[in-house]
């Protein structure tokens, strides 16, 4: 599983651009766009920043779980793999 965030939904109105956001959460831009483009996964000075920014919204309002692609597997083929090790 791997978080992702609803933040920039919540920006749009809130902030004037990604820039804004960014100075508010106290991160680069850079850090904004690859998250935003999926090129970088969330960290704790991320959502720091979130809670931050967005001060009125709980913590699972801003942010969520989805199934990471990569690492998930069906259960039998996971197994079979810890097993042949």
């Amino acid at each position: 599983m791997i978080v992702k965030t609803r933040i920039f939904e919540l920006a749009d109105g809130n902030y004037k651009n990604l820039s804004e956001l960014a100075g508010t959460m106290g991160i680069s831009v850079s850090q904004i766009y690859r998250v935003r483009e999926g090129k970088r996964r969330i960290n704790q000075k991320f959502i720091v920043g979130a809670t931050k920014a967005f001060p009125n919204h709980k913590l699972d309002e801003l942010f969520y779980l989805a199934p990471d692609s990569e690492s998930e597997q069906p259960v039998t083929e996971q197994a079979g793999k810890e097993g042949s090790s």
